[in-house]
């Protein structure tokens, strides 16, 4: 009797004490949103046949009362996919001034040399290479491309050394 009676005024005292805790508090996220002009769909499919663990989640298109006018029709108005589990947004937006740029970059840490090539091969075909692939001190086997989206990437196998 005296344990149940201890537990039940702890409980009380804790559900007193402690604030109510939201899930945002519980697991916190920043997603990577990408942003494309037309491609949107193109680019995921094509991402998510890269990587294992990788799907287009859900996607919904403009229709031609959209804000992008009937030029947007069947385009991105927002969608979500994974890349090795990872959850991502992208969208199609239309008329701005600005694109991708190399300053950001989605960064590949490889399983195996193989990963790598096949990765850095597929990814430069219609794009161009930041860094070919390469020994560059802070890792022996690295690259870095801007992909035919626009979206650059780093990858790597093995380990890094910035001393």
């Amino acid at each position: 009797m005296k344990y149940f009676t201890l537990l039940a005024t702890v409980l009380f005292v804790s559900m007193t004490l402690i604030q109510p805790i939201n899930a945002q508090d519980i697991n916190p996220k920043i997603t990577t949103f990408l942003m494309f002009e037309g491609q949107a769909e193109e680019a995921m499919t094509f991402y998510t046949s890269l990587f294992d663990d990788s799907e287009i989640i859900s996607i919904t298109k403009y229709g031609s009362d959209g804000p992008g006018g009937p030029e947007a029709e069947g385009t991105v108005q927002h969608a979500v996919f994974t890349l090795k589990g990872r959850r991502y947004i992208a969208i199609d937006s239309f008329g701005h001034q600005f694109t991708f740029t190399p300053s950001i970059s989605l960064f590949v840490h490889c399983d195996s040399e193989d990963e790598l090539i096949t990765l850095y091969e597929k990814l430069i075909e219609g794009g161009t290479a930041a860094m070919p692939l390469g020994d560059y001190g802070f890792s022996k086997k690295f690259g870095w491309v801007q992909d035919r989206f626009g979206v650059s990437w780093q990858l790597n196998y093995g380990p890094l050394n910035f001393e």
